[in-house]
C-alpha cells in the first residue's frame, strides 16, 4: 500500500513542546513539535482511557497523557514504563518548513 503525503501546515504553526490536531476521517491525529523542532504524529487518544494526548505535556520525545499520566513515545506510539498499550503513529517529513503527514 503506497503512502500519501499530505501537507498539514508549517512548522511554526505548532508551538515548541505543543501540538495541533488534524482530522483524518473519524480519526484525530495529534502532531507534536519538540524543543529541537522534531515533528511526530500519533492518534490523539491514549491507549488507557482515550485521553486527548494533544493536551498532554511533551518531553523527551514523549507525551504525558493529561488524564492519568501515562507516558507515550512520540516515535513509536508505545506506552512507556510499566504501562502497556500503543497508539497508532504516522510518518512525518519536512519539505522546507512545510509538514507532510504520511497517510495510508
Amino acid at each position: 500500500m503506497s503512502q500519501t503525503w499530505v501537507a498539514i501546515g508549517d512548522l511554526t504553526d505548532i508551538p515548541i513542546l505543543g501540538a495541533r490536531c488534524v482530522k483524518n476521517g473519524d480519526m484525530t491525529i495529534a502532531v507534536f513539535r519538540t524543543t529541537d523542532d522534531q515533528v511526530f504524529a500519533v492518534e490523539d487518544k491514549c491507549p488507557h482511557k482515550n485521553g486527548p494526548l494533544s493536551q498532554g505535556i511533551v518531553h523527551d520525545n514523549c507525551v504525558t497523557c493529561p488524564l492519568h499520566n501515562w507516558v507515550i513515545s512520540l516515535e513509536t506510539g508505545q506506552a512507556q514504563g510499566a504501562d502497556e498499550g500503543q497508539v497508532r503513529s504516522f510518518p512525518v517529513k519536512m519539505d522546507g518548513e512545510t509538514i507532510l503527514l504520511g497517510l495510508r
